[in-house]
């Protein structure tokens, strides 16, 4: 894909992942921490900074030429700021400043992070060799993101695909983004948990009260637990179909930590799906678990920033050209 390296970052509401990825979409080297979601912007800032520092005290750093960051949403990839649901201290925050100032000027292309698992899944996972795709990452929020006519479409903000907040319940609860009964309000980890617990589910001897605790009870026959699940997926369901009849996508991939529930979360979403997906021309839009598991957000930073290197060496080509 390139011959160069990129030091990728993946900035989320729990941790944020730094890692140096080299042209074959391999990691090199990794570094980590935990997100301090509720504090300042600085405080943040600083976690991300270390992870930077630890990524560049490799001597393998020498070889990158580039910086892609993948950012949970909204993001602005035109100014350059991130303003993330479930990091309140960063709003409209320069985080592409910061980071090129961080890594001594290095080039920086942001992108949501569904968008960086699409970028991902269309070159190493479930949807190579779609041209027409939606990814989503379903874990602590509900992103996405879009391949069109074969190209990833991250649109000019780096929004694009951010099924995470259609509205599918035009009554429901009042979701963080302000608007109401979100895709993400449904079916994220966090909400799956907070709906088992309020119709009375109870965690196991290990205290386990998040998705990953309702899974377990869902697939041991919970009612509540499965029921929880039932309505993520129906939600997802509506999400899907209706992008589908949009843009006419083939595959939906799905990724994430609620994903890793398996069929407790596909085998409803398929069911659902059946009954929204009516229209004929997407009947035949299929649903797949993403291939590029944890990582899928550095490989795919690391993709959009090469992508975006490889478009403004052909427009400044093009430049000379004219």
């Amino acid at each position: 894909m390139h011959t160069d390296s990129v030091v990728a970052l993946d900035i989320g509401g729990t941790k944020i992942a730094g890692a140096l990825v080299d042209g074959g979409g391999r990691i090199l080297v990794r570094a980590q921490r935990p997100t301090p979601a509720q504090e300042d912007g600085e405080t943040v800032m600083r976690a991300v900074e270390e992870v930077l520092a630890e990524v560049s005290a490799s001597p393998l750093r020498a070889s990158a030429t580039a910086v892609g960051v993948a950012s949970a949403g909204p993001v602005d990839a035109l100014a350059g700021t991130v303003s993330p649901v479930n990091v309140p201290g960063w709003r409209a925050f320069p985080l592409v400043e910061r980071v090129r100032l961080a890594t001594g000027g290095l080039p920086v292309t942001l992108v949501g992070d569904g968008v960086a698992m699409t970028a991902a899944e269309h070159w190493q996972g479930a949807a190579r060799g779609h041209d027409n795709a939606l990814c989503m990452v379903v874990s602590t929020g509900v992103g996405g993101g879009l391949v069109l006519n074969g190209t990833l479409h991250p649109g000019p903000t780096g929004n694009a695909g951010h099924i995470g907040h259609i509205s599918v319940d035009l009554d429901g609860d009042l979701c963080p983004c302000g608007s109401r009964g979100c895709v993400e309000r449904i079916a994220s980890g966090p909400n799956i948990a907070r709906r088992a617990l309020a119709g009375g589910w109870k965690p196991g001897p290990d205290g386990d009260t998040s998705a990953a605790g309702v899974a377990a009870a869902a697939r041991a026959g919970h009612p509540v637990a499965i029921a929880s699940f039932d309505r993520a997926a129906q939600a997802l369901a509506a999400g899907i179909a209706a992008t589908a009849t949009l843009a006419e996508i083939g595959i939906a991939v799905v990724g994430g930590g609620v994903a890793n529930a398996g069929e407790v979360l596909f085998a409803p979403l398929r069911r659902s799906l059946q009954d929204y997906a009516t229209l004929s021309f997407v009947r035949q839009v299929k649903v797949a678990p993403a291939l590029t598991g944890t990582d899928a957000g550095l490989v795919g930073a690391a993709a959009a920033a090469a992508l975006h290197g490889r478009e403004g060496a052909t427009t400044r080509a093009a430049a000379v050209r004219g």
